[in-house]
């Protein structure tokens, strides 16, 4: 008897099914520069024109082992705006716009339900960072997934100026500090909280008091997108903007230093009003103080540094923009010689 692809575990109709399902989807992310986008082989996407001297920016990255909550939960239509924002929030770190996203979506046999709540969720997030889903790739590969689960992988393109590049060329002895809210725990460190969850015995859907929901709700809140934000803050700053920091796995302490120039010192002064999960976790881990900010972004999803004297035009503008917004720390000299560090207290 002659045997299929799909009898090796490959359903090309069901895929071709998937790709219906989410144009309407990506549709809606559809930007004046777009080209071509879901259904060839190849996305197509102008530079824009005023852009001067453009120079491309580009991004990619997962969401880590945050994929095993929604695989337990059965939650899938908030972890794809995850995997937008862990890629456009970096690629705007150096003041660039996003263009576009793709996707890769890879799964030992495609659930037709969950790609498209997920296909669903990226598109949302590309709405909300301003960008075009311009393709993907959606892979059913037998014998390499356990059973209902997947993973996931993004890259994202962005357009910026020369001229108008942010980084630590800019940053100056003096300059302000202004952390940016975020949602929760984003997208790192997703290892520890598990198992600080299965130490304590909880399972997601469990109410946990002290945080005010299930903890499945509560892990899978989704990373705040900061692309409006920051095109907000540039368009009201300009050159008093001087660099950004995507506060990622390593915390303020490990991310920080990558946009400080040689010698550079932050003192940085965590929030108090933070998501409530930062401080139950510590509690219920216990995880002390130095594996907490080396773990997790403590409630600060975005670091803005900025001219001294543009603190208050760079508070209104982010919170103008609908986000929550606070001063953070400030920038002194330390050893000329040394790496740039952070202080936190």
């Amino acid at each position: 008897m002659a045997v299929s692809y799909r009898d090796a575990g490959v359903d090309i109709d069901r895929g071709d099914e998937l790709i219906e399902r989410i144009k309407p989807h990506a549709q809606r992310t559809t930007t004046r520069h777009v080209l071509q986008g879901i259904g060839g082989f190849a996305g197509l996407c102008n530079i824009p024109s005023d852009v001067v001297d453009p120079v491309l920016v580009s991004g990619t990255d997962g969401v880590g082992t945050k994929l095993k909550v929604a695989f337990a939960t059965g939650r899938h239509d908030t972890i794809g705006q995850d995997l937008v924002a862990m890629c456009v929030n970096d690629v705007v770190t150096t003041g660039a716009q996003p263009l576009f996203f793709l996707d890769y979506f890879g799964c030992g046999k495609l659930d037709l339900g969950v790609a498209e709540a997920v296909i669903a969720s990226i598109a949302r997030g590309c709405e909300l960072a301003e960008c075009a889903l311009l393709g993907g790739e959606t892979a059913e590969l037998p014998g390499m997934y356990a059973d209902g689960e997947y993973d996931l992988a993004g890259f994202s393109v962005g357009v910026v100026a020369r001229s108008q590049i942010l980084g630590p060329t800019r940053v100056a002895l003096g300059d302000a500090l202004i952390g940016v809210a975020a949602s929760g725990l984003h997208s790192n460190g997703y290892s520890l909280a598990r198992t600080v969850a299965e130490r304590a015995g909880l399972k997601f859907e469990d109410y946990v008091p002290e945080l005010g929901a299930t903890l499945g709700d509560v892990y899978l809140t989704p990373t705040r997108i900061y692309v409006k934000a920051v095109k907000a803050l540039l368009a009201q700053l300009g050159p008093s903007a001087h660099a950004l920091c995507h506060v990622t796995g390593g915390g303020i302490v490990g991310n920080l230093p990558r946009i400080l120039p040689k010698g550079m010192v932050a003192h940085v002064k965590l929030p108090h009003e933070r998501p409530p999960v930062f401080d139950w976790l510590a509690r219920t881990g216990p995880i002390d103080a130095g594996e907490m900010a080396r773990t997790f972004n403590g409630g600060v999803g975005l670091i803005c540094v900025v001219e001294r004297g543009s603190r208050a035009q760079a508070l209104r503008a982010l919170e103008d923009a609908g986000e929550r917004a606070f001063e953070l720390g400030e920038l002194s000299a330390g050893d000329p010689l040394g790496p740039a560090y952070v202080e936190l207290s």
